[in-house]
């Protein structure tokens, strides 16, 4: 792992004035786990509350649009919520892709924006049961991720996150094993050398999503080619989401 642990968690449609007691809780104690760089995703109505209260923590959006501004009731730009705090958003989140029929031309027009606008991008992908029971699993996340990644012109490591999400083991209680997510990343892995190089390609980390928890995070950040989580249900509070910073920076050094 080349760079230190990232750990965001996605508030999804979770969220009033009322958890800013979390955020604050959760970046307090961040300040002293500085082996771990840690992250929150709010709906978009919190972006800019959450960033006036934490001092430490990364503060990102859920999602954007894939155009500047326009004729779009409801929508909001990556402008917008960069305007409100936020560093970076999270693309082609499964639920994104599945219950709002988002396909990876659009995921990679949301990109392109995003990186346009100045935002980091946490780039989501992931395969269904069918997929992996189908033995299809790899070349599908690969397919995937060519087909959603926008053009970088600098270096990727500094705008770009993968967060690797089978769609079955997202809020199901079922995790796949720690074989079988090294598997997975080392492929990512591979695609991220060969696009990028090895040098640069180093430096993007690839996030394991899928319901982690305080209780088996140990064991899938030490799976090989994890550079972290993307966390949803447990991040929404501060004591369950610090078990699994807790246990990223328990994780040894490299060397």
């Amino acid at each position: 792992m080349a760079e230190r642990p990232f750990i965001v968690g996605n508030w999804k449609m979770n969220g009033t004035r009322s958890m800013l007691s979390e955020a604050r809780a959760i970046d307090r104690a961040s300040q002293r786990l500085m082996k771990v760089e840690v992250a929150l995703a709010p709906p978009f109505t919190l972006i800019h509350a959450v960033h006036k209260e934490v001092q430490q923590i990364g503060v990102g959006a859920q999602d954007c649009h894939s155009v500047e501004e326009g004729a779009f009731t409801g929508d909001v730009s990556a402008s917008m919520v960069l305007d409100a705090g936020a560093k970076f958003v999270i693309l082609g989140h499964s639920e994104r892709r599945q219950s709002h029929g988002e396909d990876n031309a659009l995921v990679k027009a949301k990109a392109q924006t995003a990186l346009n606008a100045g935002l980091r991008i946490i780039l989501c992908c992931g395969e269904s049961e069918q997929v992996r029971d189908a033995g299809d699993a790899e070349s599908f996340v690969i397919d995937q991720i060519r087909a959603s990644l926008p053009e970088i012109s600098g270096n990727a490591g500094e705008v770009l996150t993968i967060a690797y999400e089978p769609i079955w083991a997202i809020g199901t209680g079922r995790t796949p094993t720690a074989e079988d997510i090294g598997s997975m990343h080392r492929a990512i892995r591979a695609l991220l050398v060969e696009l990028y190089g090895e040098e640069t390609s180093a430096a993007v980390r690839i996030l394991y999503g899928g319901s982690v928890n305080p209780g088996n995070a140990a064991e899938l950040l030490a799976a090989d080619e994890v550079g972290g989580a993307l966390v949803g249900g447990a991040s929404l509070t501060a004591e369950s989401f610090l078990g699994i910073v807790l246990a990223a920076a328990d994780l040894p050094s490299d060397g």
